[in-house]
């Protein structure tokens, strides 16, 4: 099942297992622990990435460049008497990255507000439904000639914008970018327990979507 799998102990939304937050990196070990986090931050990159730039750009340059950036200010998250997770930091980091991205390469039609979700008065690059498409058909691995493949992509793409944008959006962070539930509403500034309804009510909703396309069946694709 890949990086989407969810574990079956985790369906009610909560967190399987509570995370203790280690020790605040200095810039010593900041190495290591931008190491341990890449891979999530790349899933969150390739997600958010802006589709008129796929190809053109790698998501693994916006990653180098908020390790840059976090290299530059640990000082300053040292400093935070209160500071978020280092990986939520990191996140925050790669997001800003991926926003100046997209501003360079994009000018005005960046700010498309289709493209964005508003979480706490700021706006972060969405993933799209097109994304999430891709990323459940990454899965499919009977839709095997293209044809068929599009089609699909078309169907799920039209099924998943009727999803309210931050239920679509809880389920891109707790289902793909495989955050917790405590990360999933700090993220979005909800409560846990809003995050938690919310990811059932979208996680039902999704498998009804991958239930109604042909030859649907939920359990083969999440």
């Amino acid at each position: 099942m890949g990086n989407a799998e969810i574990s079956r102990e985790n369906r009610d939304g909560s967190d399987a297992v509570g995370r203790r937050e280690p020790p605040r990196p200095d810039l010593e070990s900041l190495q290591s622990v931008m190491i341990e986090h890449r891979g999530r931050l790349k899933r969150m990159v390739t997600l958010r990435l802006d589709r008129r730039l796929q190809g053109r750009v790698d998501p693994s340059d916006v990653i180098q460049e908020a390790f840059l950036e976090a290299a530059r200010r640990i000082p300053e998250y040292q400093r935070e008497p209160d500071p978020m997770p280092v990986f939520l930091w990191l996140r925050f980091l790669a997001t800003q990255a991926l926003q100046i991205v997209h501003r360079r390469h994009l000018g005005v039609r960046a700010r498309d507000p289709n493209r964005e979700i508003s979480i706490n008065g700021g706006h972060m690059p969405q993933a799209t439904s097109a994304a999430l498409a891709a990323q459940l058909l990454g899965h499919d691995t009977r839709a095997s000639e293209a044809a068929i493949r599009a089609e699909r992509k078309t169907r799920l793409e039209d099924a998943l914008n009727t999803m309210d944008a931050m239920d679509r959006e809880v389920l891109a962070l707790r289902h793909f970018e495989q955050l917790s539930n405590s990360e999933t509403a700090r993220v979005l500034g909800l409560k846990e327990t809003t995050a938690t309804k919310r990811y059932i009510r979208a996680l039902r909703k999704l498998k009804e979507i991958l239930e109604r396309l042909p030859g649907g069946n939920s359990e083969a694709w999440i």
